[in-house]
């Protein structure tokens, strides 16, 4: 049992759980591995698009992060085994910067995850899933909900590709997070071809994909990230998938975990 994807109290956006809380309740689900894998500290020079600007940790909160996890992951031993790891994100136009920061800070991870959350558009950027309304807002800015997918998996292919360095991270993050609003905004175009290109590139690079819990809590949403038929063809062409929660809280750990295995 393993939960790859766990957020922290260094989440501006989440609970202020505390590691020891999601590290005990992860043993009572009978959890044997737990990756944290905490959003990176966003790059120098970008401006983060959301209302509270919280959408990652503060830099001067990652050594605290490291410290903490690295105690932890020796008061535990031989219970459970703890991950230390980020959830990085792509942001186009700041590969530099990101290449940066895992060369200084990759030796110090375990297991790390790879997502792109922000788009850039007009030399503008949005978090794509901070909200149905921002969502809106961009379907109505970039011309067509079309145009907002197509965007979203040019960009993940683009994470895919870049050279990020050595401490790239090597697990592809919610790779069909741009459906998190589906049911309130249906897109009658499909993108399969495009996910078969991304499969494909996953395969290619030997890397992962996170098979990623939150969806299915989502009430616009009510599917894991990815979900089931795409899965499937990433079980087809071999690609390894890891089990994510995504979880935000301890209690959110396995979350969709039944709904995964029944799929």
């Amino acid at each position: 049992m393993r939960d790859g994807h766990v957020h922290s109290k260094f989440c501006p956006h989440g609970s202020k759980d505390a590691f020891q809380t999601y590290i005990e309740h992860a043993i009572e689900l009978g959890i044997t591995t737990i990756s944290f894998t905490e959003h990176a500290p966003l790059p120098a020079g970008f401006t983060d698009p959301t209302p509270l600007q919280d959408s990652a940790m503060k830099m001067e909160d990652l050594p605290a992060y490291l410290e903490e996890l690295a105690v932890l992951r020796e008061k535990y031993k031989g219970k459970i085994t703890i991950h230390t790891g980020l959830e990085v994100d792509f942001i186009e136009g700041f590969e530099s910067e990101t290449t940066d920061f895992l060369n200084k800070y990759g030796p110090s991870l375990t297991d790390s995850i790879l997502s792109v959350h922000f788009l850039k558009h007009e030399g503008e950027y949005d978090c794509l899933d901070y909200s149905p309304d921002v969502f809106g807002d961009m379907i109505k800015r970039y011309g067509g909900i079309e145009n907002v997918y197509e965007a979203y998996y040019r960009t993940l292919l683009l994470s895919i590709k870049s050279n990020l360095g050595s401490y790239k991270p090597k697990r592809i993050g919610h790779i069909t997070l741009v459906n998190k609003f589906q049911k309130k905004y249906p897109c009658p175009v499909s993108f399969n071809k495009e996910i078969q290109s991304i499969l494909i590139k996953v395969k290619q690079k030997n890397y992962e994909l996170d098979y990623n819990g939150a969806g299915t809590a989502k009430p616009l949403c009510r599917e894991p990230y990815p979900p089931t038929a795409i899965a499937n063809q990433a079980i087809q062409l071999n690609i390894p998938m890891v089990y994510g929660s995504d979880a935000h809280q301890a209690k959110e750990l396995l979350q969709g975990y039944e709904q995964l295995l029944r799929s």
